[in-house]
């Protein structure tokens, strides 16, 4: 009898299937599927694999899903059944942890430092072809966000390796900044760069609707060998469905918030974030939600900030993401919608112009559009005042460019310009940088006092060897 009542005790749900009615471009529809937003589900297709889908939205007794791969060979009245709330899919060498009450039934993936030096796609599955994944947890991907008041505040600097950015635009650890561009300016280099030299312990690139090939060269000829075993790399490239590019930046923010969480200090690379609000308007266009600015529907600038804001410090000083996001500029417009939305949530943006890049400028960082938003907190009052300095003595140059170079300025007319002419040379070889360089941020400030201190005849001021912690421009 006791095991009578124990039996009937135990909570069984019932299995809830629907019915595949509908196809019209990516959005399919069922029926007598009744699951919360988010849920994923499989749909029969014959004698295929069957087909990897999440619920997005419903509408009265129709539930609208979006497929995670190719729904070719589908049929009107496929059966469509939903995963198990917390039953993951089994993978070899993996340990599942114990489901949270919390975790509704959401995407479930592997997570944990198995996953450094490996290459993986949205859904956690290796694409190096190193063999399975192990030394990983299965966890929700769907986290609760952190509490604004136990944050710690960024006020350490961190060493990214690109002089521009050391000393003119100085990021804090637990930054977010967006780097701003239009196409085949130097953003991926740039990237590359920070991904070598940054002071971090883990680094995770999110390839998000970017070119195929670029994963494979990002690897191979800018991380190498050494950079990739402190690295994850999540590739959704630009022809994976728009659900499974979403899914690939969740992912990646995923894991450089599970490897916050162990301690650890982490840079999350994610290219692009235009990628992903795009993604995010062919869904929200596909199950009707209306337009609005240049065709991003609301729910495309409600995402942004959800997704950002999982980035930064985390409790009590144990561990960061210092995150940067590039930004996609359709035709160098830096007040395209999402370009100016994403300045608004975030902590700095890195402009980088074209008419640098065309002049063999790299990397073509334009430091007057460019700002960083926590620079006062993290740098020195020595270090601002020389900033300031170059700030003003290149600003001061560039908008007198065009009479300089028609020779319609006469030399006098203003001490300052007079200045600026004379220095400009200095200040442009300061900015310049090969990208196999690294600058640490010691030799970046005594470079740029140096810069700002060349004399009448161009010499460069004498220079001063210092260690690092000897270093008389930090406060």
């Amino acid at each position: 009898m006791d095991d009578v009542r124990s039996s009937a005790s135990v909570h069984t749900p019932l299995e809830v299937r629907g019915t595949l009615t509908r196809l019209a471009g990516l959005v399919l529809e069922a029926v007598g599927l009744k699951v919360p937003v988010g849920s994923q589900c499989l749909i029969g297709n014959g004698a295929r694999e069957p087909v990897l889908a999440e619920v997005v939205g419903f509408s009265s007794d129709r539930a609208f899903l979006m497929p995670a791969g190719d729904t070719h060979g589908l049929s009107s009245g496929a059966t469509v059944t939903p995963l198990a709330p917390y039953r993951p899919v089994p993978r070899v060498g993996q340990v599942n942890k114990p489901p949270s009450p919390n975790d509704r039934g959401a995407l479930r993936l592997p997570l944990g430092r198995g996953l450094l030096g490996r290459v993986v796609d949205s859904h956690g599955n290796p694409l190096d072809h190193l063999g399975p994944i192990t030394h990983v947890d299965i966890e929700a991907l769907d986290r609760q966000p952190l509490n604004s008041m136990d944050r710690d505040p960024v006020r350490e600097p961190l060493d990214t390796g690109v002089r521009a950015i050391n000393a003119l635009l100085t990021v804090g650890r637990g930054q977010r900044l967006g780097l701003f561009a239009g196409s085949g300016v130097g953003k991926s280099v740039l990237l590359g760069m920070m991904a070598r030299y940054t002071k971090a312990d883990v680094i995770v690139v999110g390839l998000i609707g970017e070119r195929g090939r670029e994963v494979k060269e990002f690897i191979e000829d800018i991380l190498g060998v050494e950079g990739r075993k402190r690295s994850v790399v999540v590739a959704a490239p630009a022809d994976a469905p728009p659900l499974v590019r979403m899914q690939g930046a969740t992912y990646a923010t995923a894991i450089a918030e599970r490897f916050r969480d162990d301690g650890l200090h982490v840079l999350l690379l994610m290219d692009s974030l235009t990628r992903y609000a795009m993604a995010q308007r062919e869904i929200a266009l596909a199950i009707g939600e209306p337009p609005a600015t240049k065709g991003y529907p609301p729910s495309c600038f409600a995402k942004l900030p959800q997704l950002v804001e999982r980035s930064g410090n985390g409790l009590n000083g144990e561990g960061s993401i210092t995150a940067f996001y590039t930004v996609l500029s359709e035709g160098d417009d830096q007040q395209d919608p999402i370009a100016d939305a994403a300045r608004a949530i975030l902590d700095g943006h890195i402009v980088l112009s074209r008419s640098l890049a065309e002049s063999g400028h790299y990397p073509a960082i334009d430091v007057e559009a460019s700002a960083s938003r926590v620079m006062h907190n993290v740098a020195g009052a020595v270090h601002l005042e020389l900033a300031r300095k170059f700030r003003s003595l290149y600003s001061r140059y560039m908008k007198s460019r065009d009479l300089i170079q028609l020779g319609a300025y006469a030399a006098g007319s203003d001490p300052e310009t007079d200045r600026a002419i004379l220095l400009y040379p200095a200040l442009q070889r300061f900015l310049m940088q090969d990208m196999h360089e690294a600058a640490g941020m010691d030799d970046c400030l005594m470079q740029l006092a140096g810069a700002l201190q060349e004399d009448k005849a161009g010499r460069e001021a004498p220079n001063r060897q210092a260690r690092p912690n000897q270093n008389p421009y930090r406060t």
